[in-house]
C-alpha cells in the first residue's frame, strides 16, 4: 500500500519509476548485442567507408570511436574541427595517415562566422576528459554538464554549410558522413538532405538535438527512405538502396 502511495505521489510530479529487472536486464543485454563499435567493425571491415567525412573530430583521439578503424583501413577522410587547439591535434595525431584533409572550420546551415564556446585551456584540468570534446555553440550546453560560467570561453570560427565543404574538395561521393557536434547535427542533416543528393551511411549522436529539430530529422530520414536504429548515444542511419550490404550477424 504504502509503495502505491510513493509511486503515485511521485507521478503527480511528472516522474516515473523505472522497474528494477528492467534496468538489470537492459545491463545484461547490452554486453553482448551490437553497440557502435560492432556496427563500425562490420562498416569498414567490409570495406563499406572507403570516403569519410567526419564532423567535430576534435583532436582525433578523445573518446573517438572512428580513430582506431582509420588508423587500421586505407580511407580517405575529411576531418572537421573549428576549435584551434583541437584541430592542431588532430593533424598531429593523423600526421602518419594519407589522404587525409583537414578543415579548421565549423559546420552548420549557413556560411559565415559564429561563436563557439568552451572551456578556458588553462581551466580544462579541473574536468573529466570529455570535457575538453563539449564545445558548442550554445554556451548552456557547457554549464549543463557542470562546467562553471567563469571557465567558459569563446572563439569565432569560421562557419561552412555542408554543401559549401563538399563543393571546396570537389567530392563527388562518399560513403560515411560521421557527426558529433554536441547537439547541432540535426541542422546540419537537415541542411545536407536538402542540398546533397549523395546517399552516405549518417552516424550521428542524437541525445543533445533539440526535439523539434529531431523530429523534422526523423520524417526527412524516412521520407529518405533511410533505415535508421540507435546504438548507444548514436544513431546509425543508412539508405535503403545499400540495404543489401549490411548484413549483420552477431559474432
Amino acid at each position: 500500500m504504502l509503495n502505491k502511495l510513493i509511486k503515485k505521489i511521485i507521478s503527480w510530479f511528472g516522474y516515473k519509476l523505472v522497474e528494477k529487472n528492467y534496468i538489470k536486464n537492459r545491463r545484461t543485454l547490452s554486453k553482448n548485442f551490437f553497440d557502435l563499435d560492432k556496427i563500425l567493425n562490420h562498416i569498414f571491415s567490409n570495406n563499406l567507408a572507403k570516403n569519410i567525412i567526419q564532423i567535430g573530430a576534435n583532436d582525433g583521439k578523445r573518446f573517438d570511436p572512428l580513430n582506431k578503424y582509420l588508423i587500421k583501413y586505407e580511407t580517405k577522410t575529411i576531418f572537421v574541427e573549428p576549435i584551434k587547439e583541437h584541430f592542431e591535434k588532430l593533424k598531429r595525431n593523423y600526421s602518419n595517415k594519407n589522404n587525409c584533409i583537414f578543415e579548421n572550420s565549423a559546420i552548420s546551415d549557413f556560411n559565415g562566422h559564429t561563436e563557439i564556446f568552451k572551456v578556458n585551456e588553462n581551466n580544462l584540468n579541473l574536468y573529466d576528459d570529455h570535457i575538453a570534446g563539449i564545445s558548442s555553440f550554445q554556451k548552456n550546453h557547457l554549464i549543463k554538464h557542470g562546467v562553471k560560467s567563469k571557465h567558459v570561453s569563446s572563439d569565432k570560427v569560421n562557419t561552412l554549410t555542408i554543401k559549401n565543404l563538399i563543393e571546396k574538395y570537389k567530392i563527388n561521393n562518399f560513403d560515411l558522413l560521421f557527426i558529433d557536434v554536441e547537439g547541432h547535427e540535426g541542422r546540419i542533416i537537415l541542411n545536407f538532405f536538402q542540398s546533397i543528393n549523395i546517399r552516405p551511411i549518417i552516424i550521428f549522436e542524437y541525445i543533445h538535438i533539440e526535439n523539434s529539430i529531431f523530429d523534422k530529422l526523423i520524417k526527412e530520414l524516412d521520407s529518405k527512405n533511410y533505415f535508421y536504429s540507435k546504438f548507444d548515444e548514436n544513431l546509425v542511419c543508412f539508405p535503403e538502396d545499400k540495404k543489401d550490404l549490411f548484413k549483420l550477424s552477431n559474432p
